[in-house]
């Protein structure tokens, strides 16, 4: 008796159940959008026993109905004007329609038909709706035991309902003052179209296809978390563990801890075994974020892993293997570093296999600041619960001229506190509160130019850890001492600020 056999078959009421159940966890992850929409697509068609599923969204720009994602094997895109066909009725009009003969319905489209060289027989097609606005409309074909009932009905309009709410969280964007959606971004949660993304997207899932270790560089606060989930997301590890190591945060002492992992009496305090992040992660990914602070001493240890995947646990003797795929991310100069003698350049040279650089936000656009301001004010309003909130008309101009040292998460910061103390409907340059600032970016290294444009003078011949310390101390003496404002500007953490203060 083979397996299937012996687990039930789930019901058409439980697969309907967690479709719904599962939708919102479906939107979590930074996976890549088609696959993410493809995927609840095969879902649909299931729960609703129907051949094929296509989810269609309107172009807020233009208006035309886009077949977004959909069990299409013969054509990759499907545009119908407004009001064209059954799907341009429901996107007009709002109504849920259910055809028993496609052929026989006034509304249906031959030219449509003849594009996708697809028998249609049946049909439901639905709008989806959020707050008000028709943004898409969701379609099933063909039912295979004869035609839609009105127990589908009932169920893909509570469907649609969810997917509207769902879209709310995805790079898909809705403006509430007009019909239709926006894409702004390739992969979900991840905000960006700008040529210089579009570039990072492409070695992104060109590098997920495969195990290879991939190094991140890039200023602070530009996402290189969010891109190394991403990686991770759409490869073929996604269902093992994403392990975040932060060696920013790490006292040097525990740094191989936390790493490895400890044996029980390895040093006092050691009352049990503790496994560390590399066994955590076994199966999947580990993510050393900001692998530039890595004691040297450890950066060793850490080439024999990447080599053989092997290591030991503090205190013991067995030697271990983990199966784990490496990302590494760095705001840091690792090659200047290596030259230096501050890393290893062995290391430096196993962690580049795939290098992936990603632009500060200053070199992305204004259309990129723009949908990331739109973004945090949607998120941050439905936070905070403040209605729906706008963006004033000299506000992205201003946005589009800051420099935005910390690029990312500065902007996301900034929109944040506006949105919490606004007053009104509308977010305006003063709620914003910029500071004046220097216009190039903030790096972990000042350049001679940019210290001198800070007023600060860096004598030629330094070396480079007396260069950093100097410059980190002359701007915590600018900023009267605040350490945490200090970090801000420079771009680092307080623990890092610290560090560099004690010239460690």
């Amino acid at each position: 008796m083979t397996r299937a056999m012996l687990v039930p078959r789930m019901s058409e009421h439980e697969q309907r159940f967690e479709l719904l159940a599962d939708l919102g966890a479906m939107i979590a992850g930074e996976v890549e959008l088609d696959d993410l929409l493809g995927t609840f697509a095969d879902r649909v068609s299931r729960a609703l026993g129907a051949d094929r599923t296509t989810l269609w969204l309107i172009d807020g720009a233009t208006g035309e109905i886009r077949s977004r994602v959909a069990n299409l094997p013969e054509l990759p895109e499907l545009r119908v004007p407004p009001g064209h066909g059954v799907v341009g009725h429901v996107a007009r009009t709002g109504e849920l329609v259910n055809i028993r003969d496609a052929h026989a319905d006034p509304r249906w489209s031959e030219q449509i038909a003849a594009k996708i060289g697809y028998d249609t027989r049946s049909m439901l097609t639905v709008p989806i709706v959020r707050r008000e606005q028709i943004r898409g409309v969701l379609q099933v074909l063909n039912k295979r035991d004869g035609a839609f009932t009105a127990r589908d009905e009932e169920f893909i309009r509570v469907l649609a309902e969810q997917i509207g709410r769902a879209l709310d969280y995805t790079t898909l964007r809705g403006d509430d003052a007009q019909r239709g959606m926006s894409l702004r971004g390739r992969f979900n949660h991840v905000i960006g179209t700008s040529p210089a993304m579009a570039a990072v997207y492409e070695m992104i899932v060109r590098a997920a296809q495969t195990d290879a270790t991939v190094l991140l560089h890039g200023e602070t606060g530009t996402g290189k978390g969010l891109l190394a989930r991403a990686i991770h997301v759409n490869s073929a590890r996604r269902e093992a563990p994403f392990v975040h190591v932060d060696c920013t945060t790490l006292p040097a002492a525990l740094v191989e801890s936390e790493l490895f992992g400890h044996e029980r009496g390895a040093y006092t305090g050691a009352d049990a075994r503790v496994l560390g992040k590399v066994e955590a992660a076994n199966g999947g990914t580990l993510f050393l974020d900001e692998l530039g602070e890595l004691p040297l001493p450890l950066q060793g240890k850490l080439l024999r892993f990447v080599q053989e995947r092997t290591f030991e646990r503090i205190g013991g003797r067995e030697t271990l293997t983990a199966d784990v795929r490496i990302v590494a991310a760095t705001n840091r100069d690792l090659a200047a570093m290596a030259n230096a003698g501050q890393f290893r350049s062995d290391l430096y040279f196993r962690l580049r296999v795939v290098e992936i650089e990603i632009p500060p936000l200053r070199e992305r656009g204004a259309a990129d600041i723009a949908d990331l301001a739109a973004h945090f004010v949607d998120q941050f309003a439905r936070r905070y619960r403040k209605g729906p909130l706008r963006l004033g008309d000299d506000v992205l101009p201003a946005l589009g001229e800051y420099a935005w040292p910390g690029n990312v998460r500065e902007l996301e910061n900034t929109l944040e506190r506006a949105v919490v103390l606004s007053q009104g409907p509308t977010i305006g340059i003063k709620d914003l509160a910029l500071e004046p600032r220097r216009t190039t970016g903030v790096v972990a290294i000042p350049t001679a130019a940019a210290a001198e444009a800070d007023g600060i003078h860096l004598p030629p011949g330094l070396p480079l850890e007396e260069a950093e310390r100097r410059y980190a101390k002359a701007m915590l003496e600018r900023l009267d001492g605040n350490q945490s404002a200090a970090a801000r500007a420079l771009g680092i953490s307080r623990n890092k600020l610290a560090r560099l203060l004690k010239g460690e």
